[in-house]
């Protein structure tokens, strides 16, 4: 047992040494300052509120249409016997997230800190 709580013991130093070797104290700082505002907007209802919202403008704007069709294409091309929802998902997020349009991007972002100076 003493060998097996040793052991767990250096896992955990390795763990804290692999992850500080590949992360920056900025990243780690990132990484906590999302988590933070994660809880926060989650425990206030506003991520979800703001999570609805933005499915209203990227409707809106034709973004998930344009997403739709991209899929439909990608499905063609590969073969529906042949492409996984999560290989699809990884051919489309890329994609995805690079077609949100800046104006939808810039308004959530200011909501968020709008929120943020409030609460």
């Amino acid at each position: 047992y003493v060998h097996g709580a040793l052991l767990d013991s250096h896992v955990s130093v390795i763990g804290w040494l692999i992850c500080n070797m590949f992360f920056s104290d900025r990243q780690q700082k990132d990484a906590k300052l999302r988590a933070t505002i994660d809880a926060r907007l989650t425990e206030s209802g506003e991520k979800e509120r703001l999570k609805e919202e933005l499915r209203a403008k990227l409707i809106e704007c034709g973004w998930r249409d344009n997403l739709k069709t991209y899929c439909k294409e990608v499905i063609q091309q590969k073969g529906l016997e042949h492409i996984t929802v999560e290989e699809l998902v990884a051919e489309i997020t890329p994609r995805g997230r690079a077609t949100v349009p800046s104006e939808v991007k810039s308004e959530l972002l200011k909501k968020i800190r709008e929120f943020l100076a409030t609460n």
